[in-house]
């Protein structure tokens, strides 16, 4: 261990910038289209664009907000923001311009950085007063010879990301995440996924989600290198494998669904050594499926929550004989499962899934409701203490100590890997002149997990085409629905409110 830096559970705690100074200086850290970076050519092309960052003279703690596509830009600014004594907000690519000026505004973001034709999508009003846009491009050239920045001496409760992800209801929140947050993320990860500096990942997840982000960092810690991909077909994924051996690939249920319905050459399935899940359960079939091309790979179901990033996954050994699991707790993570009162439940008893440890997020950007709601005192039995993040989900222990998942409180859609507000699609929906309500369900997918199925209440049987058509406009793809419903009347509760659960048991089948 290197002297001066704190540890926590024994493990040694850095900057998150800190990260590349691990690997060989002459060993591949980042290669893809835009070139390749040995270690060492990475940290001095990070040192460049956190001096670009820090040239702006934002005060410390400044949110920097990324709206790119993947490349290295997009790969390095979660390292150069912190670098800079800035706090980086990934913006999910997918998103529209209604979402981005939401999420510039709620963060307080002093500097946008996007590609050119994202920066002209936004309207007028999206962008805050005060908040500077520039484009990929500037931040580009500025890494290709500016003048670098060293490490920083960041501390571990510093602010470096806020990632922002949707609730049951309202807009996105942000989670707020410190050097220690990532950077013990990247440890856990590295650790159970057994990662070496001769892996090479295939970054195929968004870089603004948690794990998304996490390829990359996890990889780093491990002395590996990363591929970013922006794929537009499974194909592509297939063609990255080969021509670039790639040994480590996470994805979400939909891809590998799709990547399972091509004709792999043995020689290339052969190559992967290590398959990573998240965003939804896997199902037995797709297990099977996967298990069969992909032999020589072990295979990781996870489950995990922004909240407190990743709580269990189910190593390899047990994916054959538990194939319904969600495993045990990650490094550095505990995980109780409770009951109401907060005492811990007996085996097989179903309760609250509940998180402790440092990986627990700091709460959500300036929400203290919001953050009450779910961040609340670790129970008793807790050998941290302090705060833990209640999930709202229900899960039982077994005698084994694997846990089972048994089902979500709230209201999210898990479409595609995505968790997807139902709020935030009826409050578009009705903004369309003729619908008096809406309502967002998920419903049983093949491919995707869930969809999305709208039902409106409006006196026009045909006004389905003009809210679909306003929904393009305003929402990403991901949140589109599969069909749209028009009923005359809604029911109704005793407290007059719209009977949901009477809505989900007769259309969300």
């Amino acid at each position: 261990m290197i002297e001066g830096f704190p540890t926590i559970d024994g493990a040694q705690v850095r900057p998150i910038d800190h990260l590349l100074l691990r690997g060989d200086p002459a060993h591949p850290a980042l290669d893809g289209r835009s070139g390749s970076y040995t270690y060492a050519e990475l940290e001095d092309t990070l040192g460049r664009l956190a001096g670009w960052l820090a040239g702006f003279g934002l005060e410390r703690g400044a949110r920097v907000a990324s709206w790119i596509a993947k490349g290295p830009v997009a790969a390095l600014m979660p390292l150069a923001a912190p670098r800079a004594g800035l706090v980086h907000v990934p913006i999910n690519p997918l998103l529209k311009h209604a979402q981005v000026a939401h999420i510039l505004a709620d963060s307080g973001a002093a500097l946008l950085i996007g590609t050119a034709a994202r920066l002209d999508s936004l309207q007028a009003g999206d962008v805050p007063a005060g908040c500077q846009s520039h484009r990929e491009d500037d931040a580009a050239c500025a890494m290709s010879g500016g003048e670098g920045i060293s490490p920083s001496a960041a501390a571990p409760d510093d602010l470096a990301a806020i990632l922002y992800t949707s609730g049951s209801t309202g807009r996105p929140k942000g989670v707020v995440l410190t050097h220690a947050n990532l950077w013990l993320g990247a440890v856990a990860v590295a650790d159970y996924l057994k990662l070496t500096p001769q892996d090479r990942t295939a970054c195929v997840l968004p870089f603004s989600f948690d794990y998304g982000q996490n390829q990359l960092l996890s990889t780093w810690f491990a002395g590996g290198c990363v591929y970013p991909l922006d794929y537009l077909t499974p194909r592509d994924v297939m063609k990255l494998v080969d021509r670039r051996d790639i040994t480590t690939l996470a994805g979400v249920p939909p891809l590998w669904v799709q990547l399972t319905e091509l004709d792999w050459p043995v020689e290339v399935a052969g190559k992967l050594r290590r398959l990573t899940n998240t965003g939804g359960a896997l199902t037995r079939p797709l297990v099977a499926k996967l298990r069969a091309l992909f032999p020589q790979a072990d295979l990781y179901p996870m489950y995990g929550l922004t909240e407190a990033f990743r709580s269990t996954y189910l190593p390899p050994a047990l994916v054959d004989s538990h194939p319904d699991s969600i495993g045990r707790a990650i490094p550095f993570a505990e995980i109780l499962v409770v009951r109401r009162d907060g005492s811990l439940t007996d085996a097989d008893e179903p309760g609250e899934l509940v998180h402790c440890g440092p990986l627990v997020a700091q709460g959500y950007w300036r929400d203290p409701a919001r953050t009450a709601e779910r961040f609340k005192s670790a129970p008793a039995a807790s050998r941290y203490g302090g705060m833990a993040v209640w999930s709202g989900d229900t899960v039982r222990r077994d005698a084994d100590g694997l846990l089972y998942f048994v089902g979500r409180d709230d209201a999210m859609i898990k479409s595609s890997g995505n968790r997807i507000s139902p709020t935030e699609i009826e409050e578009t929906a009705v903004t369309v002149p003729g619908v008096a309500e809406a309502v967002a369900l998920g419903v049983k997918d093949d491919r995707l997990g869930q969809a999305v199925r709208l039902l409106l209440r409006a006196a026009d049987p045909d006004i389905a085409d003009a809210v679909a058509a306003h929904l393009k406009q305003e929402l990403p793809n991901f949140m589109q629905p599969r069909d749209i419903f028009v009923l005359p009347a809604f029911p109704r509760n005793p407290n007059g409110k719209i009977d949901r659960v009477a809505l989900a048991r007769e259309y969300g089948a």
